[in-house]
């Protein structure tokens, strides 16, 4: 939000508070992310788990019927999860609408042989275990770029610093996108900022930061940050939609995430999960229209960054030796 906008909104229950003699403090402008979008938004949109073309016509169609604008649409099973003619259609139907499609790359550790990730601690999370994995994530990028897709998930830090390598050699189309996933999402301002400098477009940070975690990461970087809105139940459940305006104000430039909660997990999937997986997708987009809403009742949905946007602006990386 602009000072100007930030002045016309109004916070939750503002005006019934402030008659009882509740009223909260005003907000300090020392709190607000100074950072934009390259086109001067300070937000878009993202609808997640999106894993097949019949799940994207049903995102589409239900974001054309409630008017839910879509900067982003992105997958979680994985590139290697799809065939070359399903990626195609996702493809060539997101761009038709401007709307940039990412793919999660190659294989994640809770997925292969390793054990440790099935125990209380949860060791090596959702990283690449071995070359053999960080390859697989190599080949799905190759493939997926080569297919048209714009943008790669990724869920490992030498996989991210690899991908940014390949971008910067042209292996990959230099014009691609890296997007960290929230399964590995930093939750402090230094760990974001390192991964700025692997080569990180878009940051998912965990639903739980607290707003004054935000604050403290836009003293250090500017690069965009996606946010669950709602977050599923593995991601802890979490659903924050009356904080939206004030996660704008602090984490901007910022992707607002319309994920679903209490909903069964569909990764990998396949057509077994086919009803689940269709009716979610059309529910998520609800659940964006209902997260726009509360935005526009508090006068606080202006400063949207222009949709068919997708470039994060200048960012710092690691210098690239030969």
């Amino acid at each position: 939000m602009t000072d100007a906008s930030a002045k016309a909104a109004r916070r939750p229950g503002e005006q019934a508070l402030t008659a009882l003699g509740l009223g909260a403090p005003a907000p300090d402008p020392a709190d607000a992310s100074p950072h934009s979008f390259p086109g001067g938004g300070r937000w878009r949109t993202e609808v997640p788990s999106c894993e097949g073309p019949e799940a994207l016509g049903v995102v589409l169609k239900e974001a054309s019927r409630l008017d839910v604008p879509i900067h982003r649409i992105s997958q979680g099973s994985g590139v290697w999860m799809l065939t070359d003619v399903e990626i195609t259609e996702m493809v060539e139907a997101t761009a038709e609408r401007d709307i940039e499609l990412c793919l999660f790359t190659g294989p994640r550790g809770t997925w292969d042989i390793g054990g440790s990730t099935r125990t209380d601690s949860r060791g090596a999370g959702l990283r690449a275990r071995g070359h053999d994995a960080v390859a697989g994530c190599v080949e799905d990028a190759v493939r997926a770029t080569e297919l048209g897709v714009k943008c790669l998930l990724v869920a490992d830090e030498g996989v991210l610093w690899t991908l940014h390598r390949a971008r910067a050699a042209g292996i990959i189309p230099q014009d691609t996108t890296l997007k960290v996933s929230a399964l590995i999402g930093p939750v402090n301002p230094a760990s974001y900022a390192v991964y700025e400098q692997l080569g990180a477009d878009s940051i998912n940070v965990p639903s739980d930061l607290t707003l004054d975690h935000l604050t403290e990461i836009r003293r250090v970087s500017a690069t965009p940050m996606d946010m669950y809105i709602e977050a599923p139940d593995d991601l802890g459940g979490y659903v924050r939609m009356y904080e939206v305006a004030e996660l704008i104000r602090r984490g901007a430039p910022l992707y607002l995430k319309f994920g679903l909660s209490k909903a069964p997990g569909i990764y990998p999937y396949g057509h077994h999960m086919r009803d689940v997986t269709l009716a979610s997708a059309k529910e998520r987009v609800r659940r964006g229209r209902l997260a726009l809403d509360l935005l526009a009742r508090h006068g606080a949905d202006g400063d949207m960054d222009p949709l068919g946007s997708r470039f994060p602006g200048d960012l710092r990386r690691f210098g690239i030796s030969s």
